[in-house]
């Protein structure tokens, strides 16, 4: 895990679609889980299936703004090619923390078609004046059952 102001190769979100594949072309996963319990990188990341998942603290008193921005930022990160799908939760307990969720083909679709494009620029504008700090963002796949 980092924190995703300070690193150039991270971000956020994703869906609720299993499988691997490119968008409309759904697969199941062959993942393998390495000893310890770590996956290897020949599973959904390298066939094409990995969940962002981007813990984001709000400023209090901004939860409403922020949630007025990510409506709108939201076609941004989908116009990024390999995003699969963005949802955005709230917390109940803790309502000025949400929780991003992005779905991409890979960590490298993630990086490279968003991060390091103007998208994310555009995105950042938008979300980031709203953040109590950093965001906390990780890549997972899913574990066969």
């Amino acid at each position: 895990m980092h924190d995703e102001a300070k690193s150039a190769g991270s971000d956020w979100g994703g869906g609720a679609e299993r499988g691997c594949g490119r968008r409309g072309q759904r697969r199941p996963c062959a993942e393998t889980i390495q000893p310890g319990g770590r996956a290897s990188r020949r599973t959904c990341e390298a066939s094409g299936m990995v969940l962002e998942v981007a813990l984001i603290d709000v400023t209090p008193g901004h939860e409403d703004e922020f949630a007025a921005a990510y409506a709108q930022a939201h076609a941004i990160i989908t116009a990024a090619e390999g995003c699969r799908s963005v949802r955005m939760t709230r917390g109940i307990e803790s309502p000025s923390r949400f929780v991003l969720l992005v779905e991409w083909d890979s960590v490298e679709a993630h990086e490279e078609n968003f991060r390091a494009t103007e998208l994310f620029g555009r995105w950042r504008a938008l979300i980031g004046p709203h953040f109590a700090g950093p965001p906390r963002v990780e890549h997972f796949v899913d574990v066969p059952a």
